[in-house]
């Protein structure tokens, strides 16, 4: 990287999960907070049906205004990243001609949620053009991204995971009644989720069996792979973890966790669904959480566990259920947390003395420094 030069930033977001607007709406807060004297920004967006634009860089335009949700705009001129090591840049194609080269490209944020983005097929194409990124790289995005997978490897790490069931879609077709009766060993009430989804998007609570395959039938609207997991009853809360800091001899250092934080729904919503994360005035955040200081400590301790255990890198949210008893329950990790400045990984951060400005340029930096290639 020449020194006459800024360092190139692409932001890609959008993309073609559920999530599409919530990471409109990171990235918009993103764009708003990198330095633009020391990084050179490049908005990419990826419409709802996959296609790459070179998006305009207006923070305001992905804005949820009444209701409405932001999505990226298609029709803008396409963009394309060659999974070449040898030619990391973006080119602005009209047509069948190359219209412009953006040039090399130094780093990528990803701001992108969900599938086809979070879940590792992203994190593979940068892999394949030798591009570095912020974020986990293609397996622990792969496995934190699939509920089912990423249960295994923290219960095999020895961490603390709730009661689950797995439905395949060939076990519903095979074998739905032995799918619905190991299911009724949970007790009721159960969540019902896409295994590969977030934002609480397709997610029932199931109060009995009566409501199980409608719920079952719309978590596999989303995805066919579906989680059911018991109701754990304990009060909701999360920790962000970041990639430790090289000292200045280079030795890595471990990974850090942020103040944990709480969430309590408010209102006549039973959980924390879409709805109450993003269009209603129906939760609470607490940052930091009022624990104990023992009680917050292990959930620091844990989260740092998790990040471990699926060798993620950059960032992730850990999320769990603590019960009155003090008693911890692992609920999941999420590899690209809503990233908006309220959002609760930027604020946990926020409590913890790192602002959102230098939290996105401290991601930048991690990603900047990672070892290329097999690491």
């Amino acid at each position: 990287m020449s020194g006459s030069r800024k360092t190139r930033v692409a932001v890609v977001f959008g993309g073609r999960s559920s999530e599409h607007a919530v990471s409109c709406v990171s990235a918009a807060s993103v764009l708003r907070a990198i330095d633009r004297d020391v990084y050179d920004v490049v908005p990419v967006g990826i419409s709802a049906e996959g296609r790459w634009v070179l998006a305009a860089d207006d923070p305001d335009s992905m804005k949820i205004v009444e209701g409405r949700l932001p999505e990226v705009d298609g029709a803008r001129s396409p963009v394309v990243l060659a999974g070449d090591p040898t030619a990391a840049a973006l080119t602005v194609h009209q047509g069948t001609t190359v219209a412009e080269a953006l040039g090399q490209l130094d780093v990528v944020f990803p701001v992108l949620h969900g599938p086809f983005g979070e879940d590792g097929t992203i994190q593979g194409l940068f892999e394949l053009a030798d591009l570095p990124y912020v974020g986990s790289g293609v397996l622990a995005s792969a496995v934190s991204m699939d509920k089912a997978y990423m249960k295994v490897v923290l219960a095999g790490a020895g961490l603390p995971v709730g009661p689950y069931v797995v439905v395949t879609p060939r076990r519903w077709i095979e074998d739905p009644a032995g799918a619905r009766a190991q299911i009724a060993t949970l007790g009721w009430p159960v969540f019902v989720k896409p295994a590969r989804g977030g934002s609480s998007v397709g997610i029932s609570k199931v109060h009995g069996p009566a409501e199980l395959d409608a719920a079952i039938a719309l978590a596999q609207s989303w995805d066919p792979k579906v989680i059911i997991e018991a109701a754990i009853s304990g009060r909701e809360i999360e920790c962000g973890v970041l990639e430790g800091e090289p000292l200045p001899d280079g030795t890595p250092t471990a990974p850090q966790a942020s103040v944990t934080a709480e969430i309590q729904v408010v209102g006549d919503r039973e959980f924390y669904d879409f709805e109450a994360k993003y269009l209603e005035d129906s939760t609470e955040l607490t940052v930091p959480a009022d624990l104990p200081t023992s009680l917050a400590e292990e959930v620091r301790r844990l989260s740092v566990l998790a990040f471990d255990a699926l060798s993620c890198e950059g960032l992730a949210r850990v999320d769990f259920f603590v019960g009155e008893d003090g008693h911890i329950v692992l609920n999941e990790v999420n590899t690209m947390p809503g990233f908006t400045p309220v959002s609760m990984f930027p604020s946990m951060w926020a409590a913890s003395g790192v602002s959102y400005p230098q939290l996105v340029d401290r991601l930048l930096r991690t990603a900047l420094r990672r070892r290329r290639g097999l690491r």
